[in-house]
């Protein structure tokens, strides 16, 4: 089984960039996106079933804003909407797909970069998103849990470490959450099968960043321990780009 998380920043951007063609040939199995920056009615679930894809979508009520999706070729048993917690699900931030004993989920975690409400915001989500996953884990063992958490988790994870001192994204106290997050039974896939430095998901628009390689690896498919015999393959796709995200990958077993 091949899974994709990837940030596209805009679903109906990236489709004028052939999004659809790159689709088509990576053929994942099952695909979590997000920042899909867009309602229902906007994005052409045709397109994606002509493809074989089902389209699973939980947009933000404000328009043009946040937004994931799993788009799938198996039919899952069970589809779910959100954490339950309003404050965060009219932002469009989680959805959740099981497939027999397997749960997928698509998050995409808020950025603290616009000042210190948003930052509030986000640590306080981290947190409550937390106690969804360590609840669900005990319903639902074998998790995937894909998507941008807009954290480095170490200095590896971020080009010029010394320089982000104070930034969001690497504040200790989000590094921090990240690390109890492993520590709890979640696996940081990619680091299972590549330790090497300058891996990244994500590059500024500005400054040559991308063709500079001065990202950040903020992207992740982590999963549960249970899941460990089945890992087979974690990789960044740094060089697809319809976004200033690039694709991150899980093959399982």
């Amino acid at each position: 089984m091949k899974l994709i998380s990837y940030n596209v920043n805009g679903i109906r951007a990236a489709l004028t960039k052939d999004f659809a063609g790159w689709l088509k040939n990576e053929n994942p199995d099952i695909i979590c996106l997000q920042e899909t920056k867009a309602q229902p009615d906007q994005i052409d679930t045709f397109l994606f079933a002509e493809l074989g894809y089902a389209s699973y979508l939980h947009s933000a009520e404000k328009k043009g804003y946040s937004g994931v999706a799993i788009l799938t070729k198996q039919k899952p048993d069970k589809v779910v909407v959100g954490m339950n917690h309003p404050r965060y699900d009219i932002e469009g931030r989680v959805i959740r797909a099981d497939f027999g004993n397997l749960t997928v989920i698509s998050v995409y975690v808020p950025s603290g970069t616009t000042g210190d409400v948003r930052q509030d915001f986000k640590m306080d989500f981290l947190s409550e998103f937390y106690v969804f996953i360590q609840k669900l884990r005990e319903e639902r063992p074998n998790l995937v849990v894909c998507g941008d958490y807009n954290i480095c988790h170490k200095p590896i994870d971020i080009n010029h470490p010394e320089r982000q001192t104070g930034v969001s994204g690497f504040l200790p106290e989000e590094r921090e959450w990240v690390s109890q997050f492993i520590e709890s039974g979640m696996i940081d896939t990619f680091r299972e099968f590549d330790s090497g430095a300058n891996k990244y998901s994500w590059w500024s628009y500005r400054a040559g960043a991308r063709a500079n390689n001065a990202g950040w690896r903020i992207d992740y498919l982590f999963a549960t321990e249970p899941l460990r015999n089945k890992l087979k393959n974690g990789a960044i796709l740094a060089d697809v780009v319809h976004s200033d995200h690039c694709p991150v990958l899980l093959e399982l077993k």
